[in-house]
């Protein structure tokens, strides 16, 4: 993808042992993505032009759900626990390769949803998982917020290039409360 950049791929949950490392809350579907990353930035937000570039010097796992990072330049606890509730920020050129017909979350956000005979529904703007599908949340020039399923029955086409996804409707699918 054409837009590459500085992704979230975590949170800060604060230090590890008493030499810097720091543990690390991944988000997503595993540790894998944060542990390729020889660069990581810390900040506030995704676009936080302040956020602090760090080199990894050593990556692991820890407990469930999370990694542990040595980082240079943090070398004690008190150090870590500074980055405490900072959003880990990565490379995408970093990230794992897709199968075909796969997405990163990223690559869906600010994507235009559309119906198949071409009406216009709004904008991801989050994906909240479920357990069974994800759930794209998609807000109108109304106003209105429908939450959409991600299933592949339902979003039949998804073009991130074309910042477009194409939805199978349902009946009462698109209604709101005022509908």
């Amino acid at each position: 993808m054409a837009r590459a950049g500085k992704i979230v791929l975590g949170r800060a949950l604060g230090p590890h042992g008493l030499r810097g490392e720091i543990r690390i809350r991944y988000f997503g579907d595993g540790p894998a993505n944060i542990l390729r990353q020889p660069v990581v930035w810390l900040g506030d937000e995704e676009n936080d032009a302040g956020a602090k570039r760090f080199e990894v010097a050593r990556a692991g796992t820890g407990r469930a759900g999370e990694v542990r990072l040595a980082l240079v330049g943090i070398e004690k606890r008190e150090a870590a626990e500074e980055l405490e509730g900072l959003l880990l920020l990565g490379s995408e050129e970093a990230l794992e390769p897709l199968e075909e017909g796969e997405f990163y979350w990223h690559q869906l956000i600010g994507c235009r949803v559309e119906t198949e005979t071409g009406r216009d529904i709004g904008t991801i703007q989050e994906i909240w998982e479920t357990g069974a599908h994800d759930v794209l949340v998609v807000d109108s020039e109304d106003g209105a917020r429908r939450l959409i399923s991600a299933a592949r029955e339902i979003a039949t086409e998804i073009d991130p290039e074309a910042r477009r996804v194409v939805i199978e409707t349902q009946p009462g699918m698109l209604e709101t409360d005022e509908s």
